[in-house]
């Protein structure tokens, strides 16, 4: 089956499903993309402080092997983790993340948050913290790390490179001086949080937009049994009736529909399966509307602990 895809400012194309990889189990991470492999997927979306880049890569090596697909064929996305901000460490970084891919370049790189954390014990430590538990920031500033972004394209590294948990006036600061455009936008999008003038904004620059948690990242690490449920959420539930789908593929179907890139993340073979089986219909106008008017700027993925965080993006209306 040929996928939709969304043309982006380097000239590359991103197919506009991809697995997302983060909080997928060590263990189960490598079934998973090789599932999503087999079922079609040609997108896959990975970080490497999600810890399981190792695995991601033994399943994409092992259907490459197969003969299932070529490299060329598969779109394959990871992310600079906020202690390699200095633009010294941003080659290095990259470069750990292939060797855990076991593949030569990347097609996207992105980085991850706008805070640098300080670079400790050589990148051992992922979350630098003081001896009162304080978070140890970096003060590199994301215009630098950019530039380091750059040189990855130079290098022939990485095709694409963009942002990710940036808010605009982040974005405008990197665009102002930057040589190589970001052409991505990764951002928490679902109808909680609709996003929809920072993808507004995104379009009048020409940045493609990625939405991860497309359907409410319940298992996100700091949810409480009281936080409402997306796929529960009585509008989303009706409408999946309405269509004879369930409530993700509508959710995934919704991000597509307004072309944005969608990411969502299962180990679930029969889940991998159902979540890409959304291009056989069309939400409405009047659904898409209603899928709309759940918005309540609901972000999920808040980070509150590093809000004092000089570029910390959240504190921006957009």
């Amino acid at each position: 089956m040929s996928v939709p895809s969304i043309k982006m400012s380097s000239g590359f194309s991103i197919p506009i499903i991809g697995l997302g990889t983060w909080k997928s189990p060590q263990g189960q991470v490598e079934q998973a993309v090789k599932d999503a492999i087999d079922a079609g997927y040609r997108h896959i979306d990975c970080a490497f402080v999600y810890g399981n880049e190792n695995e991601v890569g033994d399943g994409i090596a092992a259907k490459i092997a197969e003969g299932v697909v070529k490299r060329e064929d598969l779109f394959i996305t990871s992310k600079l983790w906020n202690i390699f901000h200095d633009p010294k460490d941003v080659k290095g970084a990259v470069e750990k993340s292939l060797k855990l891919l076991k593949v030569d370049y990347l097609d996207l790189y992105l980085i991850h948050w706008p805070m640098g954390y300080a670079n400790l014990d050589n990148g051992a430590n992922l979350f630098p913290k003081n001896e009162k538990e304080e978070w140890i920031f970096s003060d590199v500033d994301i215009v630098d790390t950019w530039k380091g972004m750059e040189e990855l394209v130079d290098a022939g590294l990485v095709k694409s490179i963009g942002l990710s948990n940036f808010n605009s006036k982040q974005i405008e600061r990197v665009m102002a001086t930057a040589r190589i455009q970001p052409a991505m936008l990764q951002i928490e999008c679902h109808p909680y949080l609709n996003q929809k003038r920072l993808i507004e904004f995104c379009r009048s620059k020409n940045i493609a937009v990625t939405a991860y948690s497309p359907l409410g990242s319940n298992d996100r690490p700091w949810a409480k049994p009281e936080d409402p449920q997306l796929m529960d959420e009585p509008k989303i539930v009706k409408i999946a009736e309405k269509y004879g789908k369930t409530p993700a593929q509508i959710l995934i179907r919704y991000q597509a529909q307004r072309g944005v890139a969608v990411i969502p993340k299962s180990v679930t073979k029969s889940r991998i399966i159902s979540n890409f089986d959304v291009f056989n219909f069309e939400l409405s106008d009047e659904d898409v509307e209603l899928i709309d008017s759940i918005d309540c700027n609901g972000r999920l993925c808040v980070l509150g602990w590093v809000n004092h965080h000089p570029f910390y993006p959240f504190a921006e209306e957009f």
